[in-house]
């Protein structure tokens, strides 16, 4: 069997019965299709970075479980269905990362308290200043060279139309100054 998360994301507007309703289906599917369904997980109300089918937040609910591909395909069947059900999402943990909170669970106590380090996000490593960028990491993550440049470097370019406006710059800046 495979670890999987499955994020649910109902409509604010729904019942809470509704919203049990179509958990406990979800957990019953589960069971039904060989699988074994873990830890449920109610994050609550969250708003939306955008809007999603006219509506700003939404109620998140988080799933383990372990199943077959068959198990993932009841599972969404179930919840296209579902009316109150506005998004979702099935993902299959990796291995090492399914191992990793097997273990980290167990001597916790509680299965689905976990960070977001636990995951296996990658952040910024915190043993790192973050200052041994080069120039090119730089461009690549901002956009932006992290070495200065004067207002001539960026008018004077090799072609012609950079030199005509460089000189006209130059001939405005006596007249400015």
């Amino acid at each position: 069997m495979r670890p999987y998360e499955v994020m649910v994301i109902f409509d604010v507007g729904a019942e809470p019965p509704a919203i049990q309703a179509v958990i406990d289906r979800l957990l019953e599917t589960i069971r039904a299709s060989g699988g074994a369904p873990g830890h449920v997980d109610r994050w609550g109300r969250r708003p939306f970075a955008y809007e999603v089918r006219h509506r700003r937040e939404g109620y998140y609910v988080l799933v383990e479980l372990s199943g077959e591909p068959r198990t993932v395909a009841e599972i969404d069947r179930l919840l296209r269905l579902a009316d109150e059900v506005l998004r979702f999402k099935v993902i299959r943990l990796p291995d090492r990362i399914a191992a990793r909170l097997a273990s980290g669970a167990a001597g916790r106590g509680r299965p689905g308290a976990r960070g977001p380090s636990s995951r296996g996000h990658v952040g910024r490593d915190p043993r790192t200043d973050g200052g041994s960028r080069s120039a090119e990491a730089a461009r690549a993550t901002t956009g932006q060279d992290e070495t200065p440049h004067t207002a001539e470097e960026g008018v004077s370019s090799g072609t012609a139309a950079g030199t005509a406006a460089g000189t006209a710059a130059d001939a405005a800046a006596p007249a400015a100054g």
